[in-house]
């Protein structure tokens, strides 16, 4: 138990102190500092006021826990978890993105520059379709084309004049492995 010389009184400046510091003066602020000097029961009224305050901050914390407490049960009974609601935080937001201005504007330049991009690469395609056409049309393709066709045909000539058991001066004749080498050739 309290002391009884102990000051119980919770607005007191001399709150908790002891019997003997009761006759301690309470230092008030000097009116030059622009502070304002408040007379003793100024001052006991507004501690009263702020203890009154600070309970009602305290009574209002204890609601709010309540409050919240409640709201996790509602929750939890409806089966909204953490996550569902983080994923419908995140589907409303974006879809707050999709319909902001800046949103909009980017995505119609963006479109704007695929469909440039698609027809460049369109135009660089068929240019480029034309050159190779112009490029096999062109007499020294065409003159290149019957070189490689005449090579073609010698080297065939030759496998199929090896084959019938003609001899030319390079070839010798060919043993049954090459002849299976042969068989399989890429012309």
């Amino acid at each position: 138990m309290d002391a009884p010389d102990q000051d119980i009184n919770l607005t007191s400046p001399n709150k908790g102190l002891p019997g003997n510091m009761t006759d301690v003066p309470v230092d008030t602020p000097a009116s030059g500092d622009g502070v304002v000097v408040l007379s003793e029961a100024e001052t006991e009224e507004l501690r009263s006021e702020l203890c009154k305050v600070e309970d009602e901050i305290a009574t209002l914390r204890q609601v709010l826990v309540a409050k919240e407490k409640h709201a996790s049960e509602i929750k939890r009974k409806l089966g909204l978890t953490p996550f569902t609601e983080l994923k419908q935080n995140l589907s409303k937001s974006w879809q707050d993105v999709q319909a902001s201005n800046a949103y909009k504007k980017t995505h119609a330049t963006l479109s704007t520059a695929g469909s440039k991009t698609s027809s460049a690469i369109s135009s660089v395609g068929s240019a480029l379709s034309k050159t190779l056409g112009e490029i096999k049309e062109s007499p020294t393709f065409k003159s290149f084309e019957e070189s490689v066709g005449n090579l073609k045909a010698k080297v065939i000539g030759n496998e199929n004049n090896s084959k019938a058991g003609y001899h030319t001066p390079t070839a010798s004749s060919p043993t049954a492995e090459e002849n299976l080498s042969q068989d399989n050739a890429p012309f």
